[in-house]
C-alpha cells in the first residue's frame, strides 16, 4: 500500500486546528468565520476545506497521472515529469457550491454549511491544456473526465473549458507544495467553477466522446436533473463590520469581498438597515479569478440594532438575488444577507 510523505500529517493537523468552524469531522469539512477572510490571498492555514471523503493514502514517489482516452498518446506522467512541463500561476477563489445552505427554507439536504467555504489561493501548475495537447486530443472530444486516486469522484469539462489556459494541473499552493487537505500531490483548478469540479488527489485524465454521467455529476451537484452546477453565481460577503460586532456610531467603514464565475464584478452596493437606499461602494481591481474588494464609508446615526447589506453585479448582467433560489441540493446560494451590528 502507498505511504503519506511523513510532512503530510502535520500539514494535515495545522490546517485543521486553524479553522474556526468545524461542518463536519469525518470527512473533513471546515470553513472559517466569514469576518477572518480578511486577505487577498487566503492563508493556507485558514482555506476552507471540502472533502466527500478522508483523504487518501498517496505515495508522491510512486504517483502517477493518467492521460487517456480519445487521444493519440496514453500518458503516464511521474511528479518529476510534471515539474519539467511548462508551469504557470493563477489567482483564483473557490467556492464551495454548498456555501451558505443554511439559509435556504426548507433546509435541503447536505452538509450544514453556513458562509465560510470560500477562500482565495495563487495556484502553480501545468496548464490542463499542455497535457492534452501533448496527448493529442481526437477531433470529436466534447469532453474530460477527471477522477481521484481512489475511483470514487469523477466530474467533467467541456473540452473548451478544459483548454482554458487557466485551468490547471496545480502542484503547488500559495508558494508552497500543495497540502494533503488541499488535494496532494495534485489536484484540478477550475477557475470560475464552483469548487467540485477542482478534483483532489487527481490521478486520470479522460478524454470523452460522450458525456460523462458519473454520480458527482449528475445525481450530486445538480440544480436539476438538466442542469449539473458549474459556473459560480455573483456574490458578495461584508467582512466588517462582522457580526455581531460592535461599533462605536457615527462613520463606518463598510467593505468586504465580491465574486463571480461569470466574468468582473462591475458594481456592489450597499444598504443600512431595511431601507432600499443602496449606495455605490469603491472597487479595488484584483486577478481575473480573484474576489474583488469593495468599501464604503456610511453613517451610523442612532445608536443600537442595525443590518448592512451587501449586493453585487457581473459583467454578464447578473446581479445578486434578495431571496436565495431554493433547489433540493441546496447548491448556489448568492442572496443578499443581512450582517447585524451593534452601534454605541
Amino acid at each position: 500500500m502507498a505511504t503519506k510523505t511523513q510532512s503530510e500529517p502535520a500539514e494535515v493537523e495545522t490546517t485543521a486546528s486553524s479553522m474556526d468552524r468545524v461542518v463536519t469531522v469525518e470527512p473533513t469539512n471546515l470553513e472559517i468565520v466569514p469576518g477572518d477572510v480578511v486577505h487577498e490571498i487566503t492563508p493556507i492555514e485558514g482555506f476552507f476545506v471540502r472533502s466527500h471523503d478522508p483523504p487518501p493514502y498517496v505515495d508522491v514517489r510512486t504517483h502517477r497521472l493518467r492521460v487517456d482516452g480519445l487521444v493519440a498518446t496514453t500518458l503516464e506522467l511521474s511528479m518529476s515529469e510534471l515539474y519539467r512541463e511548462p508551469m504557470r500561476s493563477v489567482t483564483v477563489t473557490l467556492e464551495c457550491a454548498g456555501n451558505g445552505r443554511v439559509d435556504m427554507v426548507p433546509l435541503p439536504h447536505g452538509e450544514l454549511w453556513h458562509h465560510g467555504a470560500v477562500s482565495t489561493a495563487s495556484w502553480r501548475g501545468v496548464p490542463l491544456e499542455v497535457l492534452l495537447r501533448k496527448a493529442g486530443l481526437r477531433d470529436d472530444v466534447i469532453e474530460i473526465a477527471a477522477y481521484d486516486v481512489e475511483g470514487r469522484f469523477g466530474r467533467s469539462l467541456p473540452v473548451e473549458k478544459a483548454l482554458d489556459a487557466d485551468t490547471l494541473v496545480t502542484l503547488e499552493m500559495n508558494g508552497r507544495p500543495l497540502p494533503l487537505m488541499h488535494g496532494a500531490p495534485v489536484r484540478l483548478i477550475v477557475p470560475g467553477w464552483y469548487g467540485m469540479a477542482s478534483v483532489k488527489w487527481l490521478a486520470r485524465l479522460e478524454a470523452r466522446k460522450i458525456p460523462f454521467h458519473g454520480h458527482y455529476q449528475t445525481v450530486a451537484y445538480v440544480y436539476d436533473a438538466d442542469h449539473p452546477v458549474t459556473t459560480i453565481r455573483v456574490k458578495s460577503h461584508v467582512v466588517y463590520p462582522t457580526e455581531n460586532a460592535v461599533v462605536a456610531k457615527g462613520p463606518l467603514t463598510v467593505w468586504g469581498w465580491a465574486w463571480s464565475g461569470d466574468g468582473a464584478i462591475t458594481s456592489v452596493e450597499v444598504a443600512l438597515d431595511g431601507n432600499d437606499v443602496w449606495q455605490p461602494t469603491r472597487l479595488t481591481p484584483s486577478a481575473r479569478h480573484g474576489w474583488t474588494r469593495f468599501d464604503v464609508a456610511v453613517l451610523v446615526e442612532q445608536p443600537g440594532r442595525h443590518a448592512v447589506r451587501s449586493r453585487a453585479s457581473d459583467e454578464g448582467g447578473h446581479r445578486q438575488p434578495d431571496v436565495p433560489p431554493w433547489n433540493v441540493g441546496g447548491y448556489g446560494n448568492n442572496a443578499v444577507r443581512p450582517i447585524l451590528f451593534t452601534a454605541r
